[in-house]
């Protein structure tokens, strides 16, 4: 499992740039806001979170259709369904090495984005724990999506369109944690923790479902 998860990290990262390429698309998203809504700080600095929040949404979904891609055009997807490790730990671990590769440095680029959108320091901070806990979520529903999917020739679009609605209460709780933080009469914790309870649902039911889907798709 550990060279697996290494060797899928490595393939995220040299597989068309895959790291920086979802790291530049949360830049541009993030850059152009500005040029639609005008240069009002305060504004900017009011739809900084839901705005990188939606960035990180939009880049997450990139790459999400190689997840199982790869192992379909070489045939060892074959050899994964057959090995005594149980599928689903197989797909555990592919998703976690895709995190890792897509869905981190969309974390760490974060703090940078909010100065770019004049939030300040509890924002910034604030935002980057809930992408940090609520991205993993996106990674689990996408393998989903890219399971059944892996066996059309352009099923990356499919993707999308089957993570995107899933998504959207990890984008609810994530945005609605954050401005609790920034504005006390609402606490952080509850929409916090309900985040965290999304990610571990979806981290559990994911790779359950995408291998189920792998099996019926190798039938």
């Amino acid at each position: 499992m550990i060279a697996l998860f290494f060797r899928d990290l490595k393939l995220s990262v040299r597989a068309g740039g895959g790291t920086m390429i979802g790291v530049l698309f949360f830049m541009t998203v993030v850059a152009v806001v500005p040029f639609g809504v005008g240069p009002d700080l305060n504004l900017l600095s009011r739809i900084g979170p839901a705005m990188l929040w939606i960035g990180a949404l939009l880049a997450s979904l990139l790459g999400l259709d190689r997840l199982f891609q790869a192992e379909r055009e070489d045939g060892s997807l074959d050899l994964l369904l057959m090995q005594e490790t149980p599928l689903l730990m197989t797909v555990f671990v592919k998703c976690a090495a895709h995190w890792a590769a897509t869905g981190l440095p969309l974390v760490i680029a974060s703090p940078l984005l909010g100065l770019f959108m004049n939030m300040n320091e509890l924002a910034i901070g604030a935002t980057m724990l809930t992408l940090l806990a609520g991205t993993p979520a996106i990674t689990f529903i996408g393998a989903v999506g890219a399971a059944v999917a892996v066996a059309l020739p352009r099923g990356g679009l499919l993707v999308s369109i089957l993570v995107l609605p899933l998504a959207i209460p990890v984008l609810i709780f994530g945005v609605s944690a954050v401005y609790a933080a920034i504005e006390d009469p609402a606490p952080f914790l509850p929409p916090f923790m309900i985040l965290m309870a999304i990610t571990l649902f979806f981290a559990v039911i994911g790779p359950v479902a995408a291998a189920a889907a792998l099996r019926h798709s190798a039938d």
